[in-house]
């Protein structure tokens, strides 16, 4: 027997104060999160910088602020590249490399890099299978996921509901915190 869009709608109503009150878990939008307190996920993608490929590795004995996101180029996007390249003062000053990472293609990252004025690289991840580990997939795009990851590779924290107007703020009061720790 079909399903009427009246009782649809009523079963989504009662179901949505469970969802408000379910404890959290360590799903987001995008598949599951990958655990704090253990090794971050590994990766190795194209850059736009000069390098061929980026790696986890790379990074090791610095920490490492790995954000995704959607689309090079569009508004949102825009506005939390910029705010990660006005703060790369503070970055360095904590010993951190931020690293953008999206679906888009070496040569896309090139022009959004040139065009934005971004001294950090960009990764292309244009089949998805990093963001997949990291949860932070909803195809065709990256969703707009950060991680911190420690010198040692350790994943320490994450936000997955990201505001790119205070975004970067937010990722250094973080970083703070975790250093005085």
């Amino acid at each position: 027997m079909p399903v009427s869009r009246r009782q649809l709608l009523l079963s989504s109503l009662l179901a949505l104060p469970a969802l408000i009150l379910a404890p959290r878990s360590a799903q987001a939008l995008g598949g599951p999160q990958p655990p704090l307190g253990e090794a971050a996920p590994d990766f190795s993608l194209p850059t736009d910088d000069g390098r061929d490929r980026l790696s986890l590795a790379d990074f090791r004995g610095q920490w490492l602020v790995l954000y995704f996101y959607p689309k090079d180029g569009t508004p949102g996007c825009t506005l939390e590249a910029q705010r990660f390249q006005q703060d790369q003062t503070a970055y360095a000053e904590r010993n951190a490399q931020v690293v953008g990472v999206s679906a888009d293609d070496v040569s896309s990252h090139s022009r959004f890099r040139e065009n934005e004025g971004l001294s950090y690289p960009l990764l292309a991840d244009v089949k998805g299978e990093v963001s997949k580990r990291y949860g932070s997939w909803l195809a065709p795009f990256s969703l707009r996921h950060t991680y911190i990851i420690d010198p040692e590779g350790v994943l320490r924290a994450s936000f997955t509901a990201v505001r790119p107007v205070i975004h970067s703020k937010e990722v250094l009061a973080k970083l703070d915190e975790l250093q005085a720790a």
